[in-house]
């Protein structure tokens, strides 16, 4: 299936998707490509807002912020991997039997799926400027995530036996 078949489907079936991916081959680069995707859209999901308050505030140019958010979100890189190892470990504290690869395609898919939500989240942000609207759509897209990543993490680590 295309990717973006994929998220949408994910939409539906998190679970069921999840375990599709993890049954297919395994090689990092598509995680991998997941992950730098996924940072890339969050990126763009950010370029609205930044533009409002570069608009707002001539002070804070809007180039230096797009810079600035772009090398933080490289640098997160290294984070999302501890985060999903992280997830591994607590599931296998918890009785999983997964693999680390398993743990970041659970991760690195979640974050991919939920990039489309981020991206509405960028125009509430452009719109609607902060207050009850974004966070709103901040708290649906943080409650997608979790139950995109757990959904993904219960078929890394417990297959069909949860």
């Amino acid at each position: 299936m295309a990717v973006t078949d994929d998220i949408l489907a994910t939409y539906r079936g998190p679970r069921r998707v999840a375990a599709r991916l993890l049954a297919g081959e395994r090689h990092e680069a598509r995680p991998l490509a997941w992950l730098l995707a996924a940072l890339g859209l969050f990126l763009v999901a950010r370029a609205p807002g930044m533009s409002r308050a570069a608009h707002l505030d001539p002070a804070t140019p809007f180039a230096p912020q797009m810079l600035a958010t772009a090398l933080a979100l490289c640098a997160l890189i290294p984070a999302f991997y501890g985060l999903a190892a992280i997830g591994h470990l607590a599931a296998r504290a918890a009785g999983g039997r997964g693999d680390w690869f398993g743990a970041r395609v659970a991760l690195f898919w979640a974050l991919l799926a939920v990039a489309p939500l981020t991206l509405v989240q960028g125009l509430v942000a452009a719109f609607a400027g902060p207050g009850p609207a974004h966070l709103a759509v901040g708290v649906l897209v943080f409650v997608a995530f979790l139950l995109f990543w757990g959904a993904g993490l219960a078929a890394a680590e417990f297959g069909g036996r949860r």
